[in-house]
């Protein structure tokens, strides 16, 4: 009962000021910024540079980054992707590379003031950098223009127009991704910076003050304060605002961010949506988070003309009818039979009836379901999900 009151205090105090008005000058972030080598970090493909962020407590400040381009003929323009990391992470040289062995230029930004020398989790800070992530939860007391999340969608923007402006880079074709803490940030600058042809928040989502990990934080803070911070940078107050396509990657047991804040998230934008969501998803950097090879196939549809992703057309509680130009090749029910804390639920997946001829999806809920949802599996190997539904 107290959890629900607190939700209730929580979201009316949010509601009340939500007039007020996004903090971040995009005419502003989208000149390029002045940029220099940083020293001692390039490598044989990479660029390291610093490049001008905006000033902390008045002062100037500078934000590391990789920058990669892939092999390509003399005078082409390149797509390009836009690499957010997550908690504990920094500007990533596999990350750069990764994409850039796909054909893309890449830049990679670190957005906690850190350089890439240390270890995870414990960065070196350097001494120009703005604040420390992660959240900005004590940070209220602070103009919010010098708070974690401000400067953190910022340098996200600012390294978008750095990479724009570089000769190389088709400035028409660029694409973002973020995972975790990145996600939440790919959600937030979305819907500040349209000059974005995709997102693809992986994990991260919004509605943070409603059933993610961090809701003792708020309680901690009292309603006030959790409203104010929401109120501010949660990422439900951007989402509308962001138009491109969107590619939402998660798990079923995410420990972050819950498939309910998630199916809130995506429903927010108004422009086209996927959903990829694997049972128990494993959360974090490398494999887990980069590689799943739907934002690849995402981003080489709309950047690239590649073949796109299946669609979901349609759903009931036990149907759904796609689109796909690859052959689906498997249908899959995921449900569950739990209720409580969504980390802590225990997931089934049995086959679903697959019928290519009508392109529908169906099965017979198991008695039970509390939550429940379907996977397509194209002749690749690549998943696209329904939006899951719960069982009153």
């Amino acid at each position: 009962m107290m959890r629900i009151l607190f939700c209730l205090a929580l979201l009316w105090a949010t509601r009340v000021s939500a007039a007020d008005e996004i903090p971040w000058n995009l005419s502003q972030l989208a000149q390029p910024p002045r940029a220099e080598p940083a020293e001692g970090f390039a490598t044989n493909k990479l660029r390291a540079v610093f490049f001008d962020g905006l000033p902390w407590h008045g002062q100037p400040t500078r934000v590391f980054a990789y920058l990669g381009l892939p092999e390509h003929k003399p005078g082409e323009q390149v797509p390009a992707m836009v690499l957010v990391h997550g908690g504990g992470g920094t500007a990533f040289v596999k990350w750069v590379e990764l994409w850039n062995s796909r054909g893309y230029a890449a830049i990679a930004m670190d957005t906690c003031g850190s350089v890439p020398r240390g270890s995870y989790g414990k960065w070196e800070r350097h001494a120009h950098g703005g604040p420390a992530g992660w959240g900005g939860f004590e940070q209220l007391a602070d103009a919010a223009h010098d708070q974690w999340s401000f400067h953190a969608v910022a340098d996200v923007i600012l390294a978008h127009s750095l990479l724009r402006a570089q000769p190389e880079v088709d400035a028409t074709r660029i694409g973002l991704t973020g995972i975790s803490w990145g996600g939440y940030l790919t959600c937030l600058t979305a819907g500040v910076d349209d000059r974005f042809r995709l997102a693809v928040p992986v994990y991260g989502c919004g509605f943070l003050g409603n059933n993610s990990t961090w809701l003792p934080k708020f309680k901690q803070m009292g309603a006030e304060q959790a409203a104010t911070w929401l109120r501010r940078w949660d990422p439900s107050r951007y989402l509308p605002r962001a138009r491109m396509p969107f590619l939402w990657v998660d798990g079923s047991n995410d420990f972050a961010y819950p498939m309910d804040s998630l199916q809130k998230s995506y429903r927010l934008p108004p422009g086209p949506r996927t959903l990829c969501t694997r049972i128990r998803m494993p959360h974090g950097h490398g494999g887990a988070g980069e590689n799943p090879a739907e934002i690849r196939a995402f981003a080489d549809h709309i950047l690239k003309g590649g073949p796109p992703l299946a669609r979901i057309t349609a759903q009931g509680r036990d149907w759904a009818t796609f689109e796909s130009a690859a052959k689906i090749v498997k249908a899959e029910l995921n449900f569950t039979q739990a209720t409580g804390t969504w980390k802590e639920r225990k997931w089934e997946t049995v086959p679903a009836t697959l019928d290519t001829a009508q392109r529908k999806v169906s099965a017979t809920i198991p008695a039970g379901t509390t939550v429940h949802y379907f996977n397509l599996v194209d002749e690749h190997g690549l998943v696209v999900s329904t939006e899951h539904s719960e069982t009153p």
